[in-house]
């Protein structure tokens, strides 16, 4: 077995080789060069914090050499407070080595133990890693200590990641001696994605040899050797000494290809960081979150309900959580009023002729429901013997009409406004909607109210001509501006989704494309907050905006989305009499701000912990009696509040004190108001808020004026103590 080299003997080399650096500086090398040789060069503070590189852009080991001029970038290992945890944000690229090295590790570790496990395939994810294995034994958490433990022994090895590679010939000869059909599959599947060999890494140090076959080129002969080793396309972490902490985190099932009707696998999870304390850190977030967690919450409080009978990924809102949407919506339609939107329904299917235009059928098809055929053709579809291939082939092709699900709202706000003749004096045309959409999420990836199947989107779409559109776009954003201050949502970053220009999978001519993301950078560019410009991350029909929010204990969520689209008005043929009284074509702009409602309730509930602002919360307010012998005044101070609107409860169960106000604790109600024979005597409420706990008597009048205040202010306006 041997790796064929294509570069040439380095004296063979006509040219130097040009390296160019972040800061736009260039080195040269008379030939292949590792990103640790140029960091040497620029300095050894930067060669001993260097456990990687970027090479025009794709991540690389830190020693694999570099064959052609490139953009290069060093990724170093993060820098430590004096808590010892990374100063700053963590190095997403960093921690992609890091973690994909920590899963082959793990590996090693099991096989280590259990020899007979056949590896399928260890990613590195945003929160660690898994590894995919065929054991007959099973792997349960009593099994974790010995895993770490052999996992330790190897990072103390401090053996390096080698990289060495095989023609495709070579490498299928040595994964069928080896018998990994899983491998094998994986290599195939390699080879048919374009690569033109085979890698593979050993957890150590690998002998090889220079020669030359027999038409005189120079090869490396790699001969069998004792290490570790993993079918893997890399790239890794200079050696296992460099990751510092780790957690075997949790193991489950899961399928080979994610077909449930082939092998099925054990699944590890684990996770990785470049200190103790950042480990530590990420546990203890861990555990808020649990605490925190909506589908927990969410029961507790009986704000949502998911039933088996009714559908995985389908809401039902109980009455409480239908007071926290409809006071949002209430929220939002207000915003809306004032920058001149219009409201309107729109039914929950529409026909498939209406996305085939959209374009969103077929091109959406695998993440649909199927679409609904008429009972009539149906039965002439019977009688002809069409089978259920035919059909579908059939309805893909437009021969066949039905109806569908909606997907997506825009379809049918775009056939509002072709409703009516439009002049440019009527533009922009804003068409606002709570509309519910249909999506067919995969049951194993549905979770609570933020992955599933039929959400509502506080949707709008804009109609607007070009000279209007920036001045548009911001009025959009500066509408989840409004929306995320008010939630107390003030850390928040945006994402700048474009087009690949590799993928055909976009519509629409490259010119009006060219004047959307134009119009999208120079919107986001104005907000004075982060963002990225991340290609390959648009709709198909134009670029977006997104707004990911980082909540109160860091976690970050997709929420608010604007985009800009020339695409859709030309695929209807949409059309507006401009002041030269000759049609024009409208630009789109789509925008949501809250994304969806169950995913922005869930979103909330884990944000808040349950404990929403009094303006937004299901019950506000909840009033306590000493005792039966006040009940009277309780159910006067009750109907007061009542009459001014107040989501307020009277406890009428008789216990102690004590007891109701923990009941009400751990309700989340914002105010207790506790009343007894002074307070009736002076007219007062004794309030207690369920965080500041006693706020001492307040009179009753005093008490409604303030808290409308706190409510008419969203909760800057606290109630303060009597």
């Amino acid at each position: 077995m041997h790796l064929i080299h294509s570069r040439p003997a380095s004296g063979d080399w006509k040219t130097a080789m040009k390296v160019t650096l972040p800061d736009g500086s260039i080195k040269e090398y008379p030939g292949p060069v590792a990103p640790a040789q140029v960091a040497t060069d620029i300095g050894a503070g930067l060669a001993k914090a260097a456990i990687g590189a970027k090479v025009d852009g794709q991540l690389w080991d830190l020693n694999r050499a570099i064959e052609k001029d490139c953009q290069l970038a060093i990724i170093t290992k993060p820098r430590f407070d004096k808590e010892g945890k990374t100063k700053g944000e963590h190095n997403p690229d960093a921690l992609y080595l890091l973690r994909h090295s920590c899963a082959h590790v793990m590996a090693e570790a099991i096989q280590r133990i259990w020899p007979q496990a056949q590896l399928a395939y260890g990613p590195p994810l945003d929160t660690g890693f898994y590894y995919d294995m065929y054991l007959e034994a099973p792997i349960s958490t009593e099994d974790f200590p010995k895993i770490e433990e052999e996992m330790r022994k190897i990072v103390a090895e401090n053996r390096p990641f080698c990289r060495y590679e095989l023609q495709p010939t070579d490498g299928f000869k040595k994964l069928q001696e080896e018998g990994n059909k899983y491998k094998l599959d994986n290599a195939q599947r390699a080879i048919e994605g374009g690569a033109k060999m085979l890698s593979w890494y050993a957890t150590g140090h690998i002998e090889k040899f220079n020669t030359l076959d027999a038409s005189g080129q120079q090869i490396t002969l790699q001969p069998p050797h004792r290490h570790w080793e993993d079918l893997c396309m890399g790239p890794h972490v200079p050696a296992t000494g460099e990751i510092a902490a780790f957690k075997i985190m949790s193991v489950a099932s899961s399928n080979w290809k994610g077909d449930v009707s082939l092998d099925r696998f054990q699944r590890v999870y684990g996770t990785a960081f470049f200190s103790q304390a950042d480990l530590d850190a990420y546990l203890a977030l861990l555990d808020e979150a649990k605490k925190r967690d909506h589908r927990v919450l969410g029961k507790q409080l009986r704000l949502f309900h998911l039933d088996d009978q009714v559908g995985q990924g389908l809401v039902l809102w109980t009455p409480r959580g239908a007071v926290i949407r409809q006071t949002l919506q209430t929220f939002i339609s207000e915003e809306l009023r004032k920058q001149g939107y219009s409201q309107i329904f729109t039914p929950h299917i529409g026909k498939l002729d209406l996305y085939r235009t959209s374009g969103h059928f077929p091109y959406y098809q695998d993440s649909q429901y199927p679409p609904l055929i008429e009972r009539e053709t149906l039965a002439e579809l019977a009688k002809e013997g069409c089978s259920c291939g035919e059909q579908s082939n059939r309805v893909e092709k437009g021969d066949i009409e039905g109806y569908m699900l909606k997907p997506m709202n825009c379809p049918h706000h775009i056939r509002v406004f072709a409703s009516e003749k439009h002049s440019y004096r009527d533009m922009p045309v804003r068409l606002a909607e709570f509309g519910t959409v249909y999506r067919w999420e995969k049951s194993g990836e549905i979770g609570g109210m933020t992955r599933v199947r039929g959400f509502t989107q506080d949707d709008a779409h804009l109609f607007v001509t070009e000279d209007q559109l920036a001045a548009e776009v911001q009025g959009c954003l500066s509408l989840v501006k409004i929306i995320f201050k008010t939630l107390g949502m003030s850390d928040y970053r945006v994402r700048v989704g474009l087009r690949d220009p590799d993928s055909s999978k976009y519509v629409g001519e490259a010119s009006n494309w060219d004047k959307a993301e134009a119009a999208c950078k120079e919107a986001a560019a104005s907000l004075g907050v982060p963002f990225s410009a991340e290609p390959g991350e648009a709709a198909f029909y134009g670029p977006k905006i997104d707004f990911v929010v980082k909540d109160v204990i860091g976690r970050e969520w997709q929420l608010g989305t604007v985009q800009v689209d020339y695409n859709l008005p030309i695929r209807f043929d949409l059309s507006y009499v401009g002041a030269d009284n000759k049609p024009h074509r409208p630009v789109m702009i789509h925008r949501a701000p809250f994304g969806s409602m169950e995913r922005f309730v869930g979103v909330l509930i884990e944000h808040f912990a349950g404990a929403f602002p009094l303006w937004l919360s299901p019950e506000q307010i909840r009033v306590l009696p000493v005792s039966d012998k006040f009940m009277g005044y309780a159910k006067k101070v009750y109907e007061a509040l009542k009459a001014q609107a107040f989501r307020v409860s009277l406890d009428e169960s008789g216990d102690r004190v004590n007891a109701m106000v923990k009941v009400a604790q751990e309700e989340k109600v914002n105010y207790m108001l506790v009343v007894g024979g002074k307070d009736e005597a002076a007219g007062t409420v004794s309030v207690r808020d369920r965080s500041r706990g006693d706020l001492g008597a307040i009179p009753l009048e005093a008490f409604i004026e303030k808290a409308k205040a706190e409510m008419a202010s969203f909760g800057e306006a606290m109630i303060a103590a009597g």
